[in-house]
């Protein structure tokens, strides 16, 4: 869906409407495109895994051995 910027100040619940459908606003101004509004998700429980946890699982030593090594 495409609207102007005055749609956006005066339209705002009709725009939360058509975002919780799932579908993206593009916003215009003076008839150039500024801004696109996509709908918001919640990410899964698998996606919120700490990038860092587990990272040291497929050493043989331990963390301070390492770190230890590395001063």
């Amino acid at each position: 869906m495409t609207v102007t910027a005055k749609d956006l100040r005066f339209n705002i619940s009709m725009l939360f409407d058509v975002l919780s459908k799932g579908e993206d606003v593009l916003i215009t101004y003076r008839g150039k495109a500024k801004a696109k509004l996509i709908s918001y998700t919640e990410p899964s429980n698998e996606e919120k895994t700490d990038s860092i946890f587990g990272m040291w699982q497929d050493r043989e030593e331990d963390v301070d051995t390492m770190v230890r090594n590395m001063r």
